[in-house]
């Protein structure tokens, strides 16, 4: 049974929100300073509830003040994607030097060949 979410109907509403949205954010960093595995999924599921709940507002409830929170949101959003991508950037080289094998994507790999040995 899905859950129901309260539908945001007042400026204060969405800032309240987006205010939890920026503490989540906050606390996404740090535990991706810390490489915290569980604190990071933990993360990744009260920004998707928030999100949800952020779903209800109406366009006509986003004020200044709103804006500016959804900008900051946004701006945290990214620098946190950017470490991610880092952490697993780094993952991935450390496994293909253990194993010694070549990554499986690279930008300038040359084409795969399909056919017989010759």
């Amino acid at each position: 049974m899905a859950m129901s979410i309260n539908p945001i109907a007042r400026p204060l509403e969405l800032r309240d929100t987006l205010r939890q949205m920026l503490a989540v954010l906050e606390e996404e960093r740090h535990a991706l300073a810390g490489l915290d595995v569980d604190a990071i999924m933990g993360c990744a599921v009260d920004k998707n509830a928030l999100c949800g709940r952020i779903d209800t507002a109406p366009v006509d409830v986003v004020d200044d003040e709103c804006r500016g929170l959804l900008d900051a949101a946004r701006r945290i959003n990214e620098s946190n994607r950017r470490v991610r991508n880092l952490i697993a950037a780094n993952v991935a080289a450390r496994l293909d030097a253990m194993t010694g094998q070549p990554a499986l994507y690279r930008a300038h790999a040359a084409p795969a060949r399909i056919g017989r040995p010759r």
